[in-house]
């Protein structure tokens, strides 16, 4: 896997001695932050070997409770800042003001991959559940075959994060509006998108309301100029508000578990995961300045290919890597579960990389465009 990475050129590594420091700096930490939150949400998708019944039967136990944290602190927190940046990011590009080619643009970076990975997903996991009796979803009509290509109307069986690509995909198709919007609107779409997150709202139509929310909060966040205003603050401000609203969902968790008003707690959900945008942020910016970063940017052009095949690998791999550690309640269960990002992304990196050699265009189509091939690359850093 580090060979792999370390012949990424300096392109890949975003050095831009064009750019000023402090602007370089944020391209590093925007890069930085999509991998630390990608990782994270490997977490959310762990390999337990259990079923519903027996994770709850669990609840409490030292290891459920790892699982949790793990899950919460780098996972569904950290998701929120992928839409914020997604939408940071379209407010200060040109693009948006072609609408058609902007909607292509987004339909072949974004829509196409989470297709191609949901078929992808169908063909490999519900096979292996057909032919070697996987637990896992098998293809049962050519309807379900369609929602879970598709994402009309529900949430896939299979690769359970494709929502986010989904819905981030209808936001970059009313950015070109968005961006335009004053700043009362934009609050006011984005009051909307959280009183939807409370009282579960959003579905056929959004699968997650939250995304809107944070997409717009990040075009609010670029005039607002609040990305250097978060990089400013000492990072123990910046870590305190998410430790505190984290020990307040833990309680609730543990004390109250699956009770009490679901009201309340989404929206203790989403106070958490808008204190970890700031968080997550600020982390990401004070790694761009330490000698990680040079591995954390050469990780970052996986990031989406990872994002998109980590849960085909974790319902293929997990059971075999399971036979060794056993399930969770085991012994060596916790070292699996605090492995598998290092574990899968090691996979993705091996198999991008072969497929950026011997089909270019197909990694290309997968990653999304941010991994091409060899020949690709070299001409993209010539002209650079």
């Amino acid at each position: 896997m580090f060979q792999a990475l370390r012949k990424r050129n300096h392109q890949d590594a975003r050095v831009t001695p064009s750019l000023p420091t402090h602007g370089a700096r944020r391209s590093d930490a925007i890069a930085i932050a999509r991998v630390i939150c990608i990782l994270g949400v490997v977490y959310v998708h762990a390999w337990t070997g259990l079923s519903g019944a027996e994770l709850e039967a669990l609840r409490g136990s030292a290891q459920e409770n790892l699982r949790w944290l793990l899950m919460e602190m780098f996972g569904r927190s950290a998701v929120p800042l992928l839409g914020l940046i997604s939408g940071w990011l379209v407010a200060g590009s040109v693009g948006t003001r072609d609408w058609a080619s902007h909607v292509r643009r987004k339909a072949r970076t974004i829509l196409l991959p989470m297709i191609l990975w949901n078929l992808i997903a169908i063909l490999l996991v519900g096979g292996a559940a057909w032919l070697a009796g996987l637990q896992a979803p098998q293809p049962q009509s050519a309807a379900w075959v369609v929602q879970e290509t598709l994402i009309l109307t529900r949430n896939p069986d299979i690769n359970v994060q494709m929502p986010f690509l989904r819905d981030l995909f209808l936001c970059m198709v009313a950015a070109p509006l968005l961006v335009r919007l004053p700043g009362w609107t934009l609050v006011a779409i984005g009051a909307g998108a959280a009183l939807c997150h409370v009282e579960g709202l959003g579905p056929p139509v959004l699968m997650r309301a939250s995304i809107l929310l944070f997409f717009v909060t990040g075009i609010l966040a670029r005039r607002g100029g609040w990305a250097d205003r978060v990089a400013a603050l000492p990072l123990w401000a910046a870590l305190v508000p998410f430790a505190l609203l984290m020990g307040a969902q833990l309680y609730r968790a543990v004390a109250i578990g699956n009770g009490g008003a679901p009201e309340a707690q989404a929206a203790l959900d989403l106070a958490v995961r808008a204190t970890a945008t700031v968080a997550f942020w600020r982390i990401a910016w004070a790694l761009a300045a330490t000698t990680a970063r040079g591995m954390l940017l050469r990780i970052e052009p996986y990031a989406f290919f990872l994002f998109c095949a980590h849960l085909v690998l974790i319902w293929l791999g997990g059971p075999l890597i399971g036979k060794l550690t056993g399930r969770m309640g085991s012994p060596l269960y916790p070292l699996f579960l605090i492995a598998q990002p290092l574990i899968v992304l090691a996979a993705v990196v091996m198999i991008a990389s072969v497929l950026q050699r011997i089909a270019p265009g197909a990694a290309a189509l997968l990653s999304g465009g941010r991994l091409k091939g060899e020949r690709q690359a070299a001409s993209r850093t010539v002209m650079a």
